[in-house]
């Protein structure tokens, strides 16, 4: 039993697509500073329950609250000003503005006021935050680049940046690994686990590289066909046969 405060608490999430159960009844907490993986086969409804959490879908059932306050069917901007930040499997960079620009806009989103962002520093303030993001993610050589002409995986750092930029206490990160090469895979790796220490920023992360995800969670919770069916360590999780069933194999 953990003795913290959960930083998130889902209870009883439910969506339903005609006949088919995306998700059925969960419930789990998200504690400080942890990384949660959240991992299952295709079609087992772990984007439809990140889309409930986060308001992009609404939910037929269940509650789920951030700091002890309700957040379901709140809008992303409202969840930044919570401290949530999500990375999105589809990514969410402006391809035509720069590495720094696209990072300076995400900040933009949470900062200030519309007056302020009318009247206020074209960048409001935030080109040394930005610079500080950009030097973190070690991504200073393609400051000036435009984000389209990066590769896939660059962009996908980028698009991580840009959620960091408002400083969120919760970040949930959707296949952070997906189409990421192996070199710039233990680095995006090594980059969060390093912020996830220096800031106790707490992570829940939808992945299907099991190496990555089993090396970066400290807690995984598996689903299938919509229902969480174990809950554990990355050791324990391996030897869950239950998990070996259904989605791991052999």
């Amino acid at each position: 039993m953990n003795a913290l405060t959960p930083v998130m608490s889902v209870r009883g999430i439910s969506k339903q697509f005609d006949a088919i159960k995306a998700v059925d009844d969960v419930s789990f907490d998200v504690y400080p500073g942890e990384i949660l993986g959240l991992i299952g086969p295709n079609g087992s409804g772990k984007s439809t329950l990140f889309n409930c959490i986060l308001g992009q879908l609404a939910a037929d059932r269940g509650t789920v609250e951030v700091g002890g306050q309700a957040v379901s069917n709140k809008r992303s901007c409202d969840l930044s000003k919570l401290g949530i930040g999500r990375t999105f499997q589809q990514l969410s960079v402006f391809p035509e503005m720069t590495v720094l620009d696209n990072i300076i806009v995400a900040g933009q989103e949470h900062e200030g006021t519309m007056i302020s962002r009318l009247f206020g520093a074209p960048d409001a303030g935030l080109t040394e935050q930005a610079e500080q993001m950009i030097a973190f993610f070690r991504l200073s050589h393609l400051r000036d680049e435009q984000a389209g002409s990066l590769s896939y995986g660059q962009q996908k750092l980028v698009d991580a940046a840009m959620a960091f930029m408002a400083g969120p206490n919760i970040v949930l990160l959707d296949e952070p690994a997906g189409g990421v090469n192996l070199t710039m895979l233990a680095g995006l790796k090594e980059r969060l686990i390093s912020y996830n220490r220096e800031h106790a920023t707490t992570f829940v992360v939808i992945e299907h590289n099991m190496e990555f995800v089993m090396s970066l969670c400290t807690r995984i919770i598996v689903l299938a066909e919509g229902a969480i069916i174990a809950e554990g360590t990355p050791d324990q999780i391996r030897s869950n046969q239950m998990v070996i069933d259904a989605y791991l194999g052999g």
